[in-house]
């Protein structure tokens, strides 16, 4: 027993006292010790990057900054002189005295014209530019048109409501009370209480006084109905092509024919705003004085039709009606005298 104690003792010594031994352990440690700050040294690497990049942005701003420096002052003048010269564009060249309204005098003294001529000091002439000739009741039979098998009408003028009731009441033809009346402004929708008892209809109209509002309208009527459409003998309104790209049942008569005014004498005289209503009124225009330049002359232009038959004929129009803020044409007037006069 003695010997194997001996034996296990030695053996421990040994290990102790090899120099060996403890040099790889001190080797193991050093590699241990050395991986412990490669690990720790390894974020140290990524922080250096950080440092590089921001070395490029100084040049970076620099640039930014000296490009923008001297674009900036050109740019900023050449929008001003765009916006100015639209403003200028709309406002009159010069101050508006004489306005000629291409529609017969108001009959009323208290018709807001003469208002306006008031307010602003102001004078308005009156002209008609074409002359409507109602259709004889025998050349209406020869259109073959049964104003009773249809249960809506649609109205674009005061001058399609006055030839349809004649025609009703010199053919002795009964209206219907369940009649559909399709306006294209509120305005002509109230003309109609000259005829009918207004409550007591069904009457419709645009909620700003274009075409498409009003077919906005009738398309919540399109299943039902049967439109009667009364048109002049010169154009076919745009109604009508919306009618049939809908594909709605309508049957269009022909109530009144318009004719050319001669106004060469009023023409002579110079205004400095001219007003049209319908698209009989440009032709008539033009016709009257086929070399007309506007030169100047503020023009202005009510519905969509006549508005699209004006910038058709090449003329400038500063004044257009009906809008949201101007349902009628004295309004649009009183709208653009007045930001004339604040612009003055």
């Amino acid at each position: 027993m003695s010997k194997v104690v001996q034996t296990k003792v030695t053996k421990k010594s040994m290990v102790k006292d090899n120099p060996k031994s403890s040099a790889k352990t001190q080797v193991k440690a050093a590699s241990s010790s050395a991986g412990k700050v490669s690990k720790k040294s390894s974020p140290k690497k990524i922080t250096q990057p950080v440092t590089t990049k921001s070395t490029p942005k100084a040049p970076a701003k620099k640039s930014a900054t000296t490009s923008k420096a001297n674009p900036k002052p050109t740019n900023v003048t050449s929008k001003k002189k765009e916006v100015v010269t639209e403003k200028v564009a709309k406002l009159p060249a010069k101050p508006i005295r004489k306005v000629l309204i291409t529609q017969p005098r108001p009959e009323s003294d208290k018709s807001p014209y003469f208002q306006l001529e008031k307010k602003y000091n102001i004078t308005f002439d009156f002209c008609p530019f074409i002359l409507v000739e109602g259709v004889l009741s025998k050349d209406f039979r020869t259109q073959k048109v049964d104003i009773g098998a249809h249960s809506a009408i649609i109205f674009n003028s005061r001058n399609t409501i006055d030839h349809f009731f004649r025609i009703c009441d010199e053919l002795k033809i009964k209206v219907s009370p369940d009649m559909k009346y399709f306006c294209i402004t509120e305005a002509i929708a109230l003309y109609l209480q000259k005829f009918i008892v207004y409550r007591k209809r069904k009457i419709f109209y645009g909620s700003d006084g274009t075409v498409t509002s009003m077919l906005e309208v009738i398309a919540k009527h399109k299943s039902k109905e049967r439109y009667l459409v009364p048109v002049n003998d010169i154009c076919r309104n745009e109604i009508l092509e919306c009618l049939q790209k809908n594909k709605l049942d309508f049957s269009e008569i022909v109530l009144y024919k318009t004719v050319v005014n001669d106004v060469k004498s009023i023409l002579q005289k110079e205004h400095d705003m001219i007003v049209f209503f319908t698209p009989g009124g440009v032709r008539s225009l033009f016709e009257n004085q086929p070399k007309y330049k506007q030169n100047g002359t503020v023009l202005g232009a009510f519905g969509p039709i006549t508005t699209k038959a004006a910038e058709e004929a090449g003329l400038e129009l500063q004044i257009k009606a009906p809008l949201p803020n101007a349902p009628s044409m004295v309004a649009a007037i009183d709208l653009y005298l007045a930001q004339a006069s604040k612009k003055k």
